[in-house]
Formats: C-alpha cells, structure tokens, sequence
C-alpha cells in the first residue's frame, strides 16, 4: 500500500472517531438532562405539591387569526386542569409578544378566561422569548420558587433542567392531548437544543 494511501486511512480512521465522539456527546448531553429530570414529571391524577407559586403555562404559538396552535392549546387545556384541581392558585403565562403582529400573551389570556379562570389569578409574562427567559423571570421578576410546569413531554426535559439549573423546585405536568405535525423534526432539535442549554447554563 502506498504511503498515501496509509495517510487517507489513517485519516478516514480519525474522521470516524471524532465524528462517534461528537455523536456520544450529542446524545449524552441530551440523554443525560432526560434522565435527570424524569422524577420530576407529575401528572393531573397525582397529588399536588404543596405551597406552589404557580402554574407555569409556556406559550409555543399562534396562528394569524389569533387562535392558539394545537400544541399551545395542550398546554392552555392542561394549565386550567391544574389550576381547577387546586395545583396553586395562579397561573403564570410566559410567551412572545415581540411584535405588534404576533401576541401569544393575548391569544393565552383570552383562552384562559373563557375557560373559567377569574382575571386576578392569570399572570402574564411578555417577554418569554425562550424557555430560559420564561423560567429565570418567573424566579428573578415574579418572585418564584415552586413552580410546576406545562409543556410538551419532549420539551419539559429542557424545562426542568433549566429550573433545576436556576434554583427553583419544579415538577412539570406534560401536556400531550394528541400527535402534532412535524415531531419529528422537533425531537431532532430538542436534542441539539438540550446540549445547548448544558453547554451554557
């Protein structure tokens, strides 16, 4: 064999080995902050925690008319379950609201009102622009520090880690009603997106 082709080998031979490296840990990371967060998942039938601040409702989308996306209505449905079975007296909603045409705060409010819940006990929170935002202004701007979450099972891995990650004592409540278009692709990224925050936080 030629000496230039060793070094192609070799090569190829080192390429492989960063490349499993890299995807060991991509995946740990990951894996690692589903793991960790698993004793934290509740759901409706169980019985509350006690003295918890709130509800912790994330936004996720809306469409153009103002109705609440599949994946958001979940959530609306599963944070006025809590709150109707006593979880904590408040709901919190944390969403985007960074322009004049895209609100999820009004679509949340709305949706939560017609649902039953007194105006005193919803909290709005403009300025979740992402997951961290949301949770760290629950802590640093509503004065948190027991919260149970409502999201998708997918993303509360995240939401936990990062509460956690932030001091608060969390559980969280997933809010799956049904098969969303395009989970797949979500899972992909929710990977990818659990490295990051490990990475950062």
């Amino acid at each position: 064999m030629s000496r230039g082709k060793k070094w192609i080998l070799r090569g190829l031979a080192v390429l492989g080995i960063l490349c499993a490296l890299g995807a060991a840990l991509v995946f740990g990371l990951s894996g690692y902050v589903v793991l960790s967060t698993r004793q934290q998942f509740r759901t409706l039938e169980d019985t509350p925690p006690e003295a918890v601040d709130c509800i912790l409702v994330l936004g996720c989308g809306v469409y153009a008319d103002g109705t609440p996306t599949p994946m958001l209505s979940d959530r609306l449905t599963r944070g006025v379950e809590l709150y109707q079975a006593g979880w904590a007296d408040k709901l919190l909603m944390s969403g985007d609201n960074r322009s004049q045409d895209y609100n999820e705060l009004a679509t949340m409010h709305r949706v939560a009102l017609e649902k039953g819940v007194p105006q005193a006990d919803v909290v709005l929170d403009y300025a979740g622009l992402s997951t961290y935002d949301s949770l760290y202004r629950a802590r640093d701007i509503f004065g948190v520090k027991k919260v149970v979450i409502v999201t998708q099972e997918y993303h509360m891995y995240r939401a936990l880690y990062l509460a956690r990650a932030l001091g608060l004592e969390a559980w969280g409540v997933a809010a799956d009603g049904q098969n969303y278009r395009g989970q797949t692709m979500r899972d992909l990224r929710e990977i990818l997106a659990r490295d990051k925050d490990v990475l950062w936080i």
